[in-house]
């Protein structure tokens, strides 16, 4: 399966250019968000302190508006930080800091090495569904057989039915977004994975196969740090498990 992956640039899943064993430092992250018509400044997660090891899995719990996803965005930039550092050990860039890094240089890394999963369908207009899996292959330089290829092997993986394929996906449910999303961070094989609850409306069988192509990439050297509710789905997945708890890590949990 994803024979054609070996004709791409060989960018993924090799240590850092520093010889680090440590693909991601957060240190003291803070995310404070302004409403301006109150006049309040709210604060969504403070004095984030974690590191992420080459091939490492972490995950992240805590209740809903506890301040899970404000990290992976940040991480994303998404959201840009209040303070505090995100060192990540980039293969094209070396040690970058994503808190402060230039437009250009974060729009290189979300081609070729950051991929982010959501629970939500952000997609072009009049792009189809095949387009869109298509699309990140060959923003890293993938030929458009090797694409076409790629894209249709992972679109069936997820059980996507052919039918919708080439069709726009704002008529999809929320299952079907959830899986396109899937098919097209997971297709490159990205250095690091953020995963904001990516099984959250997805049946078993569909959990089966999200749980069983991470753990391939895992073993190939993805790193991956998760947001989940579901705490059997994490177990033998994830390294370590956080608890977030109003917009600090509290503790570490068992799984």
């Amino acid at each position: 399966m994803f024979l054609c992956m070996a004709g791409l640039p060989q960018n993924l899943h090799t240590e850092g250019r520093n010889g680090t064993l440590n693909i991601l430092e957060i240190r003291g992250l803070k995310k404070d968000f302004t409403i301006f018509h109150a006049n309040k400044t709210l604060c969504s997660c403070s004095d984030i302190s974690l590191t992420l090891k080459q091939g490492g899995f972490t995950g992240i719990v805590g209740l809903s508006g506890a301040g899970k996803s404000t990290i992976l965005r940040c991480i994303y930039r998404t959201y840009l930080t209040s303070s505090g550092d995100i060192w990540y050990d980039s293969k094209a860039l070396g040690r970058i800091n994503l808190s402060t890094a230039g437009e250009r240089e974060i729009l290189l890394l979300r081609k070729q090495e950051i991929g982010y999963v959501s629970q939500f369908l952000t997609i072009m207009p009049r792009v189809t569904a095949r387009e869109h899996v298509e699309s990140a292959l060959l923003s890293i330089g993938a030929d458009e057989s090797c694409a076409s290829q790629e894209a249709a092997q992972m679109l069936a993986y997820f059980r996507l039915p052919q039918n919708l394929w080439d069709i726009y996906p704002n008529t999809f449910s929320g299952g079907e977004r959830l899986r396109l999303n899937l098919a097209h961070a997971m297709v490159k094989k990205p250095r690091l994975l953020l995963l904001d609850e990516p099984t959250a409306s997805l049946d078993i069988t569909s959990k089966i196969l999200v749980k069983d192509i991470l753990l391939s990439m895992k073993k190939k050297g993805t790193s991956m740090i998760g947001i989940f509710h579901d705490l059997e789905f994490m177990e033998g997945l994830c390294d370590e498990v956080l608890n977030l708890s109003n917009g600090r890590l509290v503790e570490e949990k068992a799984i």
